[in-house]
């Protein structure tokens, strides 16, 4: 079976995809999904599930929801459900099931190995593969407890590394053009990560853009400013001279 957490939550078993229509018995399953093969304290569940408005009942409903849990992953077959009840909590055991999350993590890992040794092209291979496996924001947004907004706060920085990684990568190869427009998405969806406003630049200089480069760099700079106070950092302020300069040598090394 496949769990796919990267977009809203889905299950997958062979050919069948299958979802949750209650929305607290999806926030558990996601919760026990995150902390896969570890225990998953009583308090710690509830809180994901009611946060601290805790309904009179909450042990019980949590009671109700494990079993409807139960019932949904019960698939042919399987002697056991996946989800074992622990003296202070629930654990669910992943055994040979896949989650999607991780196989991204392997990708973005391996491409990351190739691009330290200069394998240019398997980095890309690897960033590629990785990032495909992203359907929309990690688990559709749902629900606002610790685990599950620590969970999607820490695997989307992964992500945006991932696509850094991914464009230097390409840099490195000489496909500038090929990463202007995607390049425009990201710093739409991060306007403050600086690294996505170099990137641009040298992308558009090497392009024969040398006038919307420049126009790219006072767009950061207001932006900086306008919500942080900050000029932009070092890195940024020195190619934004290389651009006015026309020096290639900076901008090669930048890329």
């Amino acid at each position: 079976m496949k769990y796919q957490l990267l977009g809203s939550l889905r299950v997958i078993d062979g050919n069948s995809t299958t979802f949750l229509s209650a929305q607290k018995v999806e926030t558990l399953l996601a919760a026990l999904l995150v902390r896969s093969d570890h225990v998953v304290t009583t308090d710690q569940l509830m809180n994901e599930l009611w946060g601290e408005q805790l309904p009179r009942r909450a042990s019980a409903g949590l009671h109700v929801y494990i079993s409807e849990l139960r019932k949904f992953l019960n698939r042919p077959g399987r002697a056991d459900s996946p989800i074992v009840t622990r003296s202070s909590g629930y654990m669910l055991r992943l055994r040979n099931d896949e989650l999607d999350h991780q196989a991204f993590l392997d990708l973005t890992e391996l491409g990351r190995r190739h691009l330290r040794e200069q394998n240019h092209e398997e980095a890309v291979d690897c960033f590629e593969r990785g990032l495909a496996l992203w359907r929309g924001p990690v688990l559709g947004d749902l629900g606002d407890g610790p685990i599950l907004r620590s969970f999607a706060t820490w695997l989307t920085e992964v992500r945006l590394d991932c696509a850094e990684m991914y464009v230097d990568a390409r840099l490195q190869l000489g496909r500038h053009r090929e990463l202007v427009g995607y390049l425009f998405s990201l710093i739409a969806e991060s306007p403050l990560r600086e690294t996505f406003y170099r990137q641009l630049m040298v992308a558009l200089y090497r392009s024969e853009r040398r006038a919307e480069a420049l126009k790219v760099y006072q767009s950061a700079r207001s932006t900086l400013i306008d919500e942080l106070g900050l000029e932009p950092c070092s890195a940024l302020q020195e190619l934004h001279r290389a651009v006015l300069a026309a020096d290639d040598r900076v901008l090669v090394a930048a890329g």
